[in-house]
């Protein structure tokens, strides 16, 4: 976790301080967090009331590992080769676009491709998997190196996203938050 005096940086270069979090009780909430524009509440999407998916029809990622293991193993790895010279935040940032581009090609010609991935080969999925993979350590690497703590900055972003979008709003509609109306 990226700690200065002030904190933990979150979106934006602001500040997010997971402590000052309290349940309605007066304990640390380790479920809620403080961001600039206010609290978000990890559990707020079990409860804002929306259509909720079936157990049959969502997939999960396993818990472990984390992203500060994933984090961890990166760092380990590139210490061994002594490659931290290299591994700058600019070209951090170029190598996860070169995977992007990595996984665009899996999809370049195939048209709208279903959820799930129906008619793909194991070997198909196994080289997309390879490929997320790597834009995800790029991506974990470059939030490090940034001192940005990308699971913090994930809840306050939702909550964000919460307030641009409001579901009462937005429900079945895929335009941009400027284009709606009060």
């Amino acid at each position: 976790m990226a700690m200065n005096d002030d904190g933990v940086h979150g979106l934006n270069g602001g500040t997010v301080v997971p402590s000052e979090a309290k349940h309605t009780n007066g304990t640390p909430s380790k479920s809620k967090i403080v961001c600039e524009n206010g609290e978000a509440d990890i559990h707020a999407a079990k409860q804002n009331g929306s259509k909720k998916r079936t157990p049959t029809d969502t997939f999960s990622f396993t818990a472990e590992p984390t992203i500060e293991d994933i984090r961890r193993m990166q760092a380990e790895f590139t210490d061994e080769r002594d490659w931290n010279q290299f591994h700058q935040p600019r070209n951090l940032l170029l190598a996860m676009v070169g995977e992007v581009g990595e996984v665009s090609e899996l999809f370049q010609w195939r048209g709208e491709v279903t959820e799930g991935l129906p008619g793909w080969t194991d070997s198909e999925r196994e080289h997309l998997a390879h490929e997320l993979s790597d834009v995800l350590i790029y991506l974990v690497e470059l939030a490090e190196k940034c001192h940005i703590d990308l699971p913090q900055a994930v809840l306050c972003k939702m909550a964000l996203n919460r307030l641009k979008y409001p579901a009462s709003k937005v429900h079945g509609s895929s335009k941009k938050y400027t284009e709606y109306k009060d």
